[in-house]
């Protein structure tokens, strides 16, 4: 893509109602604008950011054995009058009444309408398990929402719910979700640790918060050292298997957030060189709630034995467009932000110094094609602008690497490519410049 054409509205000033380093730079770096509170439109860059974590989630939800659907977002309110939650839900909840005099909703969370799917097609435990789950909007009508999109009222989330005849399948069913969860925010690029969490207005009485550690981070964090380390993406996972020993793992050794936190336990359960003591955000939440919904709303199967029970259920919750502020968050420095290479909105960004030049012009048209030929995707930087600002816009949208292109260095017959992440820098050949990357791709 070339810049000249791509709609890309970059700040150089940083906007006063932006209070955190995510809002900042999504602002700023032209991925976001505000329709009113807590709701934004997606731009271009920001939008191809939010694809590429949306193809993880669902490439390992996927993987896990969910089958994927989509619920609408607005739905009736008689479902949540029968689960009992309509009146309890609070002013959160965006009540709607249509022409006809019926009252709806805008969906807060699906776990009445899946509910209510389920009933309709499922009797018999012999069509159990079932993993359910669908990326959507959502709504919920925060009091003040703040900080763009890691506290907005309009976000995106993927939701999963599992049906099961009985205690041990939800619970299969749970460390499924669990080591799902771990996999996918290391393929984000992101460390995530599990944390035991309170079950709030979803019910049940297991549930685990995903935790990933940022110096502004929402909560502050103490985990065993050993956790931060790990490497979850150097060990293969079999979602058949039995997953209990990695479920185990991840929740024999001290982590809690700050409203769980005992200090004696963590002193007295970690050494003290393997105290962790950071800020951390909330990117997943996983429930098991059993038979909270089932039973009121009559989501019902027939046993082997022939007895009519309950099933049992968990709510499994990643907030899409939420990750995209806390990978921010996680990820920058002075200049802007540093996307992670899974989630990048472009590999590479090709910057032409002296647009107009026939050399540099030449040059930067053989490379982009090349890349291209090669499925790397591009933004090339056309523009007729001064370097320093080619330089500073660059660096402001995070890409993790720049091919850069300069007159001086062609009659050179060398290239600079520059990471961005550590800020290194290679002055090559062309071939050798494009190896390198062949070598990064591969």
């Amino acid at each position: 893509m070339r810049l000249s054409r791509y709609f890309l509205p970059t700040l150089k000033e940083t906007p006063a109602e932006a209070q955190i380093v995510s809002h900042r730079y999504m602002l700023r770096a032209g991925m976001i604008r505000q329709a009113s509170a807590g709701i934004y439109s997606w731009l271009p860059l920001g939008l191809r950011v939010l694809k590429r974590i949306e193809a993880i989630v669902r490439d390992e939800q996927d993987k896990a054995g969910c089958q994927e659907l989509l619920m609408p977002t607005v739905q009736p309110a008689e479902l949540w009058q029968e689960s009992g939650r309509y009146e309890d839900y609070g002013r959160e909840m965006l009540r709607i009444r249509d022409r006809h005099e019926r009252d709806m909703l805008y969906g807060p969370t699906n776990e009445e309408l899946i509910t209510d799917i389920f009933r309709g097609a499922i009797q018999s435990y012999r069509d159990l398990p079932k993993l359910l789950y669908h990326i959507q909007w959502k709504f919920r009508d925060e009091v003040r929402p703040r900080f763009g999109v890691m506290r907005g009222r309009e976000f995106l989330m993927k939701d999963s719910y599992s049906f099961d005849a009985d205690f041990d399948g939800a619970k299969r069913a749970y460390n499924k979700m669990f080591v799902s969860y771990l996999r996918t925010f290391a393929r984000l690029g992101l460390r995530a640790i599990p944390m035991e969490a309170e079950t709030g207005p979803i019910g049940g009485n297991l549930s685990h918060e995903f935790i990933i550690l940022a110096d502004t981070g929402e909560s502050e964090v103490f985990c065993h050292r050993d956790y931060v380390e790990h490497d979850v993406l150097a060990e293969d996972v079999d979602y058949d298997g039995d997953l209990e020993p990695v479920v185990r793992y991840w929740t024999s050794l001290y982590a809690r957030t700050d409203d769980k936190h005992d200090q004696a336990a963590f002193e007295a359960e970690v050494p003290e060189d393997a105290r962790v003591r950071r800020r951390g955000i909330e990117v997943g939440h996983i429930f098991y709630f059993g038979t909270k919904y089932s039973d009121p709303m009559g989501a019902r199967v027939t046993t082997a034995d022939g007895q009519d029970v309950p099933v049992h259920m968990g709510s499994y919750g990643i907030g899409v467009s939420r990750l995209v502020g806390a990978i921010i968050e996680a990820s920058h420095d002075d200049a802007g932000i540093v996307w992670p290479e899974a989630v990048a909105p472009f590999d590479i960004g090709l910057i032409n110094l002296k647009s107009g030049d026939a050399a540099c012009d030449s040059a930067c048209l053989d490379i982009y094609n090349q890349l291209q030929a090669a499925h790397q995707s591009v933004l090339y930087d056309d523009r007729e602008e001064r370097p320093g600002a080619k330089f500073a816009n660059m660096d402001l949208i995070g890409l993790p690497w720049q091919v850069i292109v300069g007159p001086r260095g062609l009659q050179n017959h060398v290239v600079e490519l520059k990471r961005r992440d550590t800020g290194e820098r290679h002055e090559l050949s062309v071939g050798s410049a494009l190896a390198k990357l062949w070598a990064w791709k591969s």
